[in-house]
This record gives C-alpha cells, sequence and structure tokens, in this order.
C-alpha cells in the first residue's frame, strides 16, 4: 500500500512526485513508456523559467533524477483502469497497485488527420516526432501540417536539417505565438501554404507526396502532422468526470469528480497546454494529495 500513486511520468507526473516524496508520502509513479511524456519531443526548450534553453530530453532526464532523489518509486506498466474500495487499485497490465491517493499526470496524444495513406505510411514518411525523425530527413524536403506552437517550432527545427519545409495550415492564419510566426516567416526554406487541407498521403513503400483539396499535389519525402492532441483519459472514464474530448474536468485545486483523485497537465481541461504549467499542475496536485491523505 501506498500513500500515493501517480500514473504518468511527464513534467507534470515527475513534479507531482517531486513534491509527494518531499513531503514524505511513499510515492510510487507508474510510466508505460519512459519518463518524460511530450518532453522527449521537444529538441529544445527556452521559455521555461530561469533555465537556459534545453533540450528535452535533458529536462526530463534532471526531473527524473530529482524525484528519486527524495525517494520516489518508478515502475513501468500501462494501467488499463482504477477501481475504488476503503482504498484506490491501479490496474496495469503487469501488475496492480494500490494507494490511499491518485494523481493522473497521463497527459495527451497526438491527433491524427484521418486521411488515406496516413496509417499506411506512418514510419516509412508520416511522423509526428520531428526531434525523432528528423534527422533521417537531412538535406531533403518535407511537409509539416498544422498551425499552432508545436507545429511552427518543429518546422523551425526542421528547416535546420532539411532542404526545404512547406507548412499547411487550414486557416489563414496561425494560432501560434507570435514570436514564432515572425520567425517561421523569416526563415527563407520555410514556405507557407495556408488555407488548405491535406486528403491523401501518397507513395509506394515510401512517402513521395501529398495531395490538397485543391488536387495541388506537392512532392515530399516526409510528412509531419501536428494538428493538436487528444487526452490519455480512457482507463478512467466513468469513475471521473470528462468533457466532450476526453480531458478530465478539475476544480481549481485540481480535484476531480472523485475524492481522493487529482488530475495534473495536459490531461486535465485547461487553456493554456505548456511545460511550466504541468509541472505547476504538478506541485498543486501533491499538495492537495498530501491534505487528502492526512484526513483520512
Amino acid at each position: 500500500m501506498k500513500d500515493v500513486i501517480i500514473i504518468g511520468a511527464g513534467a507534470a507526473g515527475l513534479s507531482a512526485a517531486i513534491y509527494c516524496s518531499r513531503y514524505g508520502l511513499d510515492t510510487l509513479v507508474v510510466e508505460s513508456m519512459a519518463p518524460g511524456g511530450q518532453l522527449m519531443y521537444i529538441d529544445k526548450i527556452e521559455n521555461y523559467p530561469s533555465v537556459s534553453p534545453i533540450s528535452g530530453f535533458t529536462l526530463a532526464d534532471n526531473l527524473q533524477k530529482q524525484a528519486e532523489s527524495f525517494g520516489a518509486e518508478i515502475v513501468y506498466d500501462n494501467i488499463t483502469s482504477i477501481t475504488k474500495s476503503d482504498y484506490f487499485t491501479a490496474i496495469g497490465e503487469n501488475d496492480s497497485y494500490q494507494a490511499k491517493a491518485i494523481i493522473i499526470a497521463t497527459g495527451a496524444t497526438h491527433k491524427k488527420l484521418g486521411v488515406t495513406g496516413e496509417d499506411k505510411f506512418e514510419g516509412r514518411g508520416v511522423s509526428y516526432c520531428a526531434t525523432c525523425d528528423g534527422p533521417f530527413y537531412k538535406g531533403k524536403d518535407v511537409v509539416v501540417i498544422g498551425g499552432g506552437d508545436t507545429a511552427l517550432t518543429e518546422a523551425l527545427y526542421l528547416s535546420k536539417i532539411t532542404n526545404s519545409v512547406t507548412l499547411i495550415h487550414r486557416r489563414n492564419q496561425f494560432r501560434a505565438q507570435e514570436i514564432l510566426v515572425n520567425r517561421v516567416k523569416e526563415t527563407k526554406n520555410i514556405k507557407l501554404l495556408l488555407e488548405k487541407n491535406v486528403i491523401s498521403i501518397n507513395g509506394n513503400n515510401k512517402v513521395t507526396s501529398i495531395t490538397l483539396d485543391d488536387n495541388c499535389v506537392v512532392e515530399t519525402h516526409g510528412v509531419f502532422i501536428f494538428t493538436g492532441i487528444e487526452a490519455a483519459s480512457t482507463p478512467f472514464k466513468g469513475l471521473i468526470k470528462t468533457d466532450n474530448s476526453g480531458f478530465i474536468i478539475t476544480d481549481e485545486l485540481l480535484r476531480t469528480s472523485q475524492n481522493g483523485i487529482f488530475a495534473a497537465g495536459d490531461v486535465r481541461t485547461t487553456p493554456f497546454r505548456q511545460v511550466v504549467t504541468a509541472a505547476s499542475d504538478g506541485a498543486l496536485a501533491a499538495h492537495m494529495a498530501e491534505k487528502y491523505i492526512s484526513r483520512t
């Protein structure tokens, strides 16, 4: 029996682990893949307060080591459901884990376009991670699809290692921060195609082109898709309330509809998803979990 189980080891989960452990709580972090979450896909973070530009991988590694130095334990398993009796049981594919309180910090996953060829060419020209797959396209021509911060950040990263980047967005204005929009417009090897939709991704063994809704065909070696995120909340539906998009509904103290379960980071309803806000969520969720446990 643990005091608290934190599901997910991204910025929110590891921040929660640091604070829970410093409170003296017996803390278990359950992560399905590797510590870091979305941090692992960020080439450079330059807006984390007081921290010089740093790779997402390095920041994730620092957070993990800090959490473990205070006594947090990390295990690798995929949680499929949570049950409640006198305590909570998080049921995984490998084992089950009991605790007095739960912090859900499972984050979110990339949305797919849902167009012809997307699934067929995933891993063969279709990618959702520029820092993971960008080096494979050194000196080649690529397409980036999306109009938010992530899409523009990844387009800028790819522009440094590829021959050219064609940035496609379905609207006539970007949703990204103005500083990113200006940088993209100033980058000579980034071409903008606005008010366009991709209707198919084409190729043989690998991607060779995309087709737009005006029947224009754009030749490309790779397609990088950044069109939004989906909450990784499926295992918890039915136990706690979510919005229509699946994001967990919390109050300002990060309490969910189930007493004793808290949610932090990208998995919850929030108007702004950044590393710094996820870390803040983790700290507050840990604080509230400690208060809940002390009363039970």
